[in-house]
């Protein structure tokens, strides 16, 4: 593992915040070359990722925080210690979401054509995110002989991260296929949500790092069960509206 990448003085660049950069960089601008070519305006998308990123870091790092309270009620200086990870991908997913409903509704532009838009290159800047969690160490799996040595656990442990990173990967390959056919409206955000909760709730099993809450499952199971299940029903409506 590689937490930190190199050490410039009394600076250190994070392996884990530099792949998160990374891949909103790279999502951000792939996202602004397909609005040129879907008619959107690429300023707005811009603006609109990055404020969305702002709110997930600031949401991310309130329910990782909630779910480890005792922890940071002992140790509260380290609430705003980012470079060792801790961030719940639901509780940002959930707060930029809501930014996005107000900002859009605010500049008056298409709501489920611009998620439709930005879904695909959010799974990929999770993707590359993803591996920024396997140089740090943390999201890991559970001991198995057929893992990877963690010299930060200093166990063979499943590198769930790594499965979660090439899982996002094929989901931003399907879900920018789907964007390219004719499809209705929300039909590519919500193919999207489908996708990555039900990878969510299947890499879940392999975690070791979340404790289950309600008999083998654990909070995150639930919330990738309620995603998938939103999703699932937000499809069936796409599918049998009219135009």
């Amino acid at each position: 593992m590689l937490p930190v990448i190199c050490q410039i003085g009394p600076f250190s660049i994070y392996s884990y915040g530099l792949m998160l950069a990374l891949g909103f960089l790279a999502g951000v601008y792939l996202a602004r070359i397909q609005a040129k070519r879907s008619g959107l305006d690429p300023e707005l998308i811009f603006n609109l990722s990055f404020f969305s990123l702002l709110c997930g870091i600031i949401g991310g790092r309130l329910l990782y925080i909630l779910e480890n309270l005792s922890y940071y009620v002992q140790y509260p200086a380290e609430t705003i210690m980012l470079q060792k990870g801790g961030l719940s991908w639901f509780g940002g997913f959930i707060a930029a979401v809501l930014f996005a409903l107000v900002y859009l509704k605010n500049k008056k532009a298409p709501l489920l054509k611009t998620l439709d838009l930005i879904a695909p290159f959010i799974a990929l800047a999770q993707a590359v995110g993803r591996l920024g969690c396997f140089l740090n160490g943390c999201c890991f799996g559970r001991p198995s002989s057929f893992g990877i040595y963690f010299p930060l656990h200093e166990k063979i442990l499943i590198p769930t991260q790594i499965y979660s990173s090439l899982a996002l990967l094929f989901i931003f390959i399907i879900t920018r296929s789907l964007q390219d056919k004719p499809h209705k409206a929300g039909a590519v955000f919500f193919s999207y949500l489908l996708l990555d909760s039900l990878q969510r709730f299947c890499i879940e099993f392999w975690r070791a790092d979340n404790p289950p809450v309600f008999h083998n499952l654990t909070l995150f199971h639930l919330f990738s069960l309620t995603a998938f299940l939103l999703s699932l029903t937000a499809l069936f409506i796409i599918k049998h509206r009219s135009n």
